[in-house]
């Protein structure tokens, strides 16, 4: 005779369900199948993080440099006044120099055959002055050219005369190394004759041959945002 009146089973006498088989939730229900009729995957079935390539950025192709008249880049003209403005603070420097060296200098004069030879040489002052005038036409020409140009777009005599040099890809600042690098690039339109320096008359970008190398172009300083590549206008 059991201890269970009524004959029904006691408390929590059901057996355990079988090993890998999902617990039956509450109220006895089964829970519905996964929509679309398909089983759902075995569990850790996924790839690791990672195993998928990241998408490309935007999914664009790179925009083409745009293309503008020939009017819209920088004249011959205008290019030959900036190169004056920007050298005259190298001519004074030099010029000033030069008469320090000449004035200060050594005459040697010597009898030759009833006459007199002289002959001039520079002075310890004069070929001190003429040594500190070339480092500070050289640091001038590094930092108008390099970093100034480099970083801004313009020279001093870019500014005055409103242009700038900036790359064709980008159309921003070719920065300070790549600025000094186009500053020796000259030397090939200067080795031919110079005619490299005169491409800019006949040229459709109106670029010298050191301009190509560089993949550079002279354009008018603008507004922000009315040249290609420059960012909206705030007002």
């Amino acid at each position: 005779m059991t201890d269970n009146p009524g004959g029904y089973p006691p408390a929590g006498g059901y057996p355990p369900p079988p090993p890998g088989s999902q617990p039956t939730p509450q109220g006895g229900y089964a829970p519905p199948p996964p929509p679309g009729g398909y089983p759902p995957p075995p569990h850790g079935n996924y790839p690791p993080p990672g195993a998928f390539p990241p998408p490309q950025g935007g999914g664009y192709p790179n925009a083409p440099a745009p293309v503008l008249p020939k009017e819209a880049y920088t004249p011959w003209f205008t290019r030959v006044l900036a190169w004056f403005i920007d050298n005259i603070p190298v001519f004074i420097i030099v010029g000033i120099a030069q008469g320090i060296a000449i004035l200060t200098g050594d005459n040697n004069c010597v009898d030759y055959n009833g006459g007199l030879s002289c002959t001039s040489s520079y002075s310890v002052v004069g070929s001190i002055v003429t040594f500190l005038g070339s480092v500070l036409s050289l640091a001038y020409v590094v930092w108008n050219y390099g970093y100034r140009q480099g970083t801004t777009g313009s020279s001093i005599g870019k500014s005055v005369m409103k242009f700038k040099v900036v790359s064709e890809k980008t159309w921003q600042p070719i920065g300070f190394g790549l600025s000094v690098v186009r500053q020796i690039a000259h030397i090939v339109d200067a080795i031919i004759c110079y005619i490299g320096y005169l491409f800019p008359l006949w040229d459709r970008k109106r670029q010298t041959i050191a301009d190509k190398i560089m993949t550079t172009v002279c354009v008018p300083i603008t507004p922000q945002g009315s040249m290609p590549g420059a960012g909206p206008q705030h007002y």
